[in-house]
């Protein structure tokens, strides 16, 4: 917890205070909640909680947003505030929030000790990034953590895998994507957009499953254990499956603390899916391109739930598939670009609704210095290279000492390319910390 602490602080001294004001205020309402069991006061104290994790995450996330809007349409002149975001509180909120909720459910016990539930709120592994984590999917490990050489290992190799997503793929998706996405637009071919749009489809992919794969494996390091956060979201069928398999602790928290209570698909169900999209969106960023991005995916969820599901059912897969990448890639649109008009216009020459060129020298010049990269991500993106490996060591029979090796032979190799690319470049941006 120290270590955690001290982590945090190094980054955000002044906003460690946040953290630890949070820790104590759910430690608290938590304490009361289930001293008050089946009693209005541990209602009121489950909402207090709640009020004050949104009221903080409101304040420093929105609030300038609010405003901005508010003098806008009021014609008013509302001063803003003078302090950042600070990091990680989307996480840790909700995962401080989702403890409280629990302890109301009575699905875990409120934790007796200060220092133990700050363990979990802080755990510096995923307290920037996330996944978000569950206290009851790590409660028992607080207390009884084991570190085996196999957990040593396979943390070993989880961190490098993700550390080479993000290395090797994102850095270099991402640094190429923006020649497209950060050029005027009256130059921007169609194959130009559609390369760069995809390119950026790849890096937010690689860079935050990347981080996902690091924070799982440095938790196996210290004997916790994580869910999955990715499940090869890209070879989703429809947006349902997508969802599923995309940043999964963040669709399950809003599927289990917000979608079902407000009625789920019992009562209100297209109000309740849309509600929760727009949510799901503004989580994202305080800008109206994040809250368009969430309603765009939550009236494709509808669309697919009265009229397209059946019509996809009765698809070949791969046209399926298709669909689903047509529709993902264009939602990135909306999600990089905080000016709607801007990511309009960039839709436009996707679609080539506008008079620009089909290709240009520069589409020409990107797509064929990168076409190996491109094929290489693309098969990332699927298990292949999972399936390749288990059926190596199978067919060579290379279990025990021997699947050691080759481990450590691979993660030696990536770990020596991918410190190279680091002290050689310069663009090396997490795309979810400002998250």
């Amino acid at each position: 917890m120290s270590f955690s602490l001290f982590f945090y602080a190094w980054g955000e001294p002044f906003f460690i205070s946040v953290l630890l004001f949070s820790g104590f205020v759910n430690y608290f309402f938590a304490l009361l909640v289930d001293k008050y069991r089946g009693n209005f006061k541990s209602k009121l104290s489950l909402f207090l909680a709640i009020f004050i994790d949104l009221g903080l995450l409101g304040y420093f996330k929105y609030y300038n947003f609010f405003v901005d809007n508010l003098n806008l349409v009021m014609n008013t002149n509302i001063g803003f505030s003078k302090f950042g975001l600070p990091i990680g509180i989307s996480f840790y909120t909700f995962q401080i929030i989702s403890y409280v909720v629990d302890v109301y459910r009575q699905d875990v016990p409120a934790q007796k000790k200060f220092y133990k539930l700050l363990l979990y709120m802080s755990l510096y592994h995923q307290l920037i990034a996330g996944p978000i984590v569950r206290y009851k999917d790590i409660e028992h490990e607080i207390d009884n953590r084991v570190i085996t050489a196999s957990n040593m290992s396979y943390g070993i190799n989880r961190f490098i895998i993700g550390l080479g997503k993000k290395v090797l793929i994102a850095n270099t998706a991402g640094q190429t994507a923006t020649i497209f996405l950060g050029s005027n637009f009256s130059e921007l071919s169609v194959l130009g957009a559609w390369l760069g749009i995809i390119l950026y489809t790849l890096q937010i992919y690689f860079d935050f499953s990347g981080y996902s794969d690091m924070a799982i494996g440095l938790g196996r390091l210290f004997g916790f254990t994580y869910k999955e956060n990715f499940n090869y979201p890209y070879i989703a069928r429809n947006v349902k499956d997508f969802w599923r398999r995309w940043h999964i602790s963040l669709s399950s928290f809003f599927r289990d603390y917000v979608y079902i209570p407000l009625g789920g698909n019992r009562h209100h169900s297209i109000r309740n899916l849309l509600f929760v999209w727009m949510l799901t969106g503004f989580w994202h960023g305080a800008s109206w391109n994040f809250i368009f991005w969430g309603l765009y995916y939550g009236i494709f969820l509808l669309l697919e739930r009265t009229i397209l599901s059946k019509i996809i059912e009765k698809l070949p897969s791969v046209i399926s598939h298709i669909y689903l990448l047509i529709v993902v890639t264009v939602g990135w649109v909306f999600f990089y670009f905080l000016d709607l008009s801007q990511a309009l216009k960039f839709i436009s020459i996707l679609f080539g609704f506008s008079k620009n060129a089909l290709y240009d020298i520069k589409f020409e010049v990107e797509f064929f210095n990168n076409i190996v990269f491109l094929v290489i991500a693309f098969l990332c993106c699927t298990p292949i290279f999972k399936v390749l490996g288990s059926k190596f060591i199978e067919i060579f029979n290379l279990e025990g000492k021997h699947t050691y090796v080759l481990y450590a032979i691979f993660n030696a190799t990536i770990l020596i390319i991918a410190t190279i690319m680091l002290i050689g470049q310069t663009y090396n941006p997490f795309l979810y910390f400002r998250f």
